[in-house]
């Protein structure tokens, strides 16, 4: 069972830039999108050439504005979309598929902003967040992946001393939104798996950061306790190019 996570950074422009290739490439089982960038039958009209996937969208309000989608080659038992939260609802931000052992979520995380103008929302949303995974782990299992818009670490940005409590995505309160999911027994795969790995999910456009590797990981698989034992590999795939992201992976026994 494999499972990939990516923010492609607008889906229409990654379907220019070998998307597909990079998704025969990768043969996931599921694949969780972020950030798609267009309404429901704009996400569907640009997958329409991938064959043997379900797909489930969730589009934004706002057009061109956010957005996630699942593809699965496994139809799942049911489908949620968002969490419930009128404030929380209208950037089509969660789609939960629900199969037979456990509950598999994909997320884009609201950003704090270049000005950290919704980093108060931001703290708002990462409390009903994970009152929405708690709930859903009251049930069965849950496998959340998605762009989390935070690095935990020191280890996880190339610049921590620079960005500490200055950029968005190394706030402490995002920090600490973060620590309350770990706290609260999900496990961060890659870390999990590879505890000392440097390795970077993100990189800005600006000043050629990938090719110099001045990256953030920001993108994670968080898995239950009780799926711990079924890890069998969690890796960064950062060879592959097409968005401002790549895209992340957990491999399940």
């Amino acid at each position: 069972m494999r499972i990939v996570s990516w923010n492609v950074n607008g889906i229409r422009a990654a379907m220019k830039k070998n998307f597909p290739a990079s998704i025969k490439a990768m043969n996931a089982d599921v694949l969780c999108l972020q950030e798609t960038k267009a309404q429901d039958d704009q996400v569907l009209e640009a997958l329409s050439g991938l064959d043997g996937y379900h797909i489930y969208t969730n589009s934004a309000m706002k057009k061109g504005y956010s957005g996630t989608a699942v593809l699965s080659r496994m139809k799942p038992l049911s489908v949620r979309r968002n969490i419930d939260r009128e404030e929380h609802d209208r950037e089509g931000r969660v789609i939960t598929l629900e199969f037979e052992d456990y509950f598999l979520l994909n997320v884009y995380t609201p950003n704090s902003g270049s000005e950290l103008k919704r980093l108060r929302y931001r703290q708002e949303w990462d409390v009903e967040f994970l009152s929405y995974l708690k709930g859903l782990e009251k049930k069965k299992p849950v496998i959340a992946c998605g762009d989390l818009n935070v690095a935990h670490k020191e280890i996880d940005l190339a610049r921590p001393k620079d960005n500490y409590n200055k950029s968005a995505g190394y706030m402490q309160e995002e920090i600490d939104g973060m620590d309350n999911i770990t706290k609260a027994n999900f496990i961060d795969t890659f870390r999990y798996k590879k505890p000392k790995e440097i390795k970077y999910s993100w990189w800005s456009f600006r000043s050629g950061a990938r090719k110099r590797n001045v990256g953030w990981r920001i993108d994670y698989v968080l898995v239950s306790p009780s799926m711990a034992r079924r890890i069998r590999n969690a890796d960064i795939l950062d060879e592959i190019t097409g968005s401002d992201h790549c895209p992340v992976l957990l491999d399940l026994r």
